[in-house]
């Protein structure tokens, strides 16, 4: 998929943070360590450095939703975070978004911290986030 198509569909799925562009996910395509997992209507994408995985967004066409494609893209992306390889994965979800940290959560994601005002909104109001994690291999 393309940078325009990535941003296509995160702009139609994303209210918290806001929509990345396609120049954005352009860049993070370019890193050696990223890490893009598709399905028909969605995808992940993160970066793996070292042996750490950060999940940067997930995102699913708001029509395919509730078809399983958002825990499809998250277990191709852990599974290539894994090939690159990542012992750990992280992510940063908004506290609000009970959808997502439910998903995460039933993932195998516990909530480690919360980052206060780490999202902030398109009113200027701040959203704290979930930092959520889970190990991909034993040690």
């Amino acid at each position: 998929m393309t940078p325009d198509g990535l941003a296509r569909i995160h702009a139609r799925a994303m209210v918290v943070p806001r929509p990345w562009s396609a120049e954005t996910f352009k860049g993070f395509l370019s890193d050696p360590g990223s890490v893009l997992a598709l399905s028909g209507a969605g995808f992940a994408l993160g970066r793996v450095i070292v042996d750490e995985a950060e999940l940067l967004t997930l995102a699913v066409d708001p029509e395919a939703r509730r078809r399983g494609h958002a825990r499809a893209c998250l277990a191709a992306f852990e599974a290539q975070a894994v090939q690159k390889g990542a012992a750990r994965a992280f992510l940063e979800v908004a506290a609000t978004n009970a959808a997502a940290r439910a998903l995460y959560a039933s993932a195998g994601y516990a909530e480690d911290r919360v980052r206060r005002g780490y999202y902030v909104i398109a009113d200027g109001d701040a959203i704290d986030a979930a930092v959520m994690s889970k190990t991909l291999l034993p040690a």
